[in-house]
Formats: structure tokens, C-alpha cells, sequence
């Protein structure tokens, strides 16, 4: 009965009380390894949103951030940037892309594991 919203939407009696260890410990994204193992997505990439979040999308789509795999951690995340703000996710997302190299995806893998 949990409703498909972006977490951001969430009313906060949808989210349980593992749901909520598994986010501060860090490791609800753990099972998307599996996705990065078979090809599916990237460790570091916009992190893939709603189909229903139209918005993000459509902005997405604009500045070609729609090419690339999508990943379980972003610049946008280690920014503190969520996707309550369509525009700016989207732009982050493609200032990513333009400037993605192995330096970049490993602070921000290391930002997402030290962020407090």
C-alpha cells in the first residue's frame, strides 16, 4: 500500500523504521549493485528518477542527461541537491556529464560515504 512517490513526497508514516536505519546507515542502495554488476547502471551517474516526475524528465531529456546510465550515487547527491528541485538536479546532472572523469566519480563516491 506504500504509494510510488519520489521520497522527497513521502508522508513520513510510508517510511518504516528499517526503512529509515537502512537510509542513515547508508546502505538501502546496496541491491543496486546488482544492476551495476550486469551492465545496468554506474556507481556514479544521475540517479534515475520517477517516471512520473514529468518535470525532471522533460529537463533531463533537454540537456541530454537521458544518454547516460544512471547511477547509484551523483554530484547532485553529494551536493545535497534532491529531486525536489527539477531544474537544478537536472543541471547537475549535466555538469556531470561534461565534466566526468575517475577523479570526480571518486569524490563523489568517497562524498557519499562520508557525508554526514
Amino acid at each position: 500500500g506504500t504509494p510510488s512517490l519520489p521520497t522527497h513526497e513521502a508522508p513520513s508514516q510510508a517510511i518504516t523504521a528499517v526503512g529509515k536505519a537502512l537510509r542513515r546507515a547508508k546502505i538501502d542502495e546496496l541491491p543496486q549493485l546488482w544492476n551495476v554488476l550486469r551492465g545496468e547502471m554506474s556507481l556514479v551517474g544521475p540517479r534515475p528518477c520517477l517516471p512520473t516526475q514529468t518535470e525532471l524528465v522533460e529537463r533531463r531529456r533537454a540537456l541530454g542527461v537521458l544518454s547516460a546510465l544512471p547511477g547509484i550515487t551523483g554530484l547532485a547527491q553529494i551536493r545535497g541537491i534532491d529531486m525536489s528541485d527539477p531544474r537544478l538536479c537536472a543541471e547537475t546532472d549535466a555538469e556531470y556529464l561534461r565534466t566526468a572523469s575517475i577523479g570526480l566519480d571518486l569524490k563523489i563516491l568517497l562524498g557519499t560515504i562520508y557525508r554526514a
